[in-house]
């Protein structure tokens, strides 16, 4: 565990319990689930989340309790040093399928049958009123 970033998740946790704010307050106001709050205020949340996330909900929730951002910055350069983890993109077959639905291009059989059976029934009721209605 980083000591900076348990060092962080106490100051979060002493601003919070200064404004008599529970977690679930804090995640009712920044949409922050508590499980990552909780994460943040024990500085584990480099084990929790990506460092994308980690990053964006640190700052979403110092801005929340008001901090000054600077200068937390220069409190704890390691936790904002936190850089997105380079990903690997596997391109091969199958990626340039086509999306949607699961059925491909037989979603339009049912149009067709619907469709069928209202021709059937405007044609049924035009030889029922031309032949039967007469008599």
């Amino acid at each position: 565990m980083n000591e900076s970033l348990k060092l962080m998740g106490d100051r979060f946790r002493a601003k919070r319990e200064e404004m008599s704010l529970s977690l679930k307050e804090v995640e009712n106001a920044t949409s922050i689930r508590i499980q990552y709050l909780q994460a943040i205020e024990e500085g584990r949340v480099s084990h929790v989340l990506s460092n994308v996330y980690a990053l964006g909900f640190i700052r979403q929730y110092l801005n929340f309790l008001g901090l000054d951002m600077e200068k937390t910055q220069k409190e704890f350069p390691e936790a904002f040093r936190m850089m997105p983890e380079k990903q690997d993109f596997a391109y091969g077959i199958g990626t340039l399928e086509a999306r949607g639905s699961p059925h491909g291009g037989i979603r339009w059989v049912p149009n067709l049958m619907w469709g069928s059976l209202f021709v059937l029934l405007v044609i049924g009721m035009w030889y029922f009123a031309k032949f039967v209605g007469a008599f």
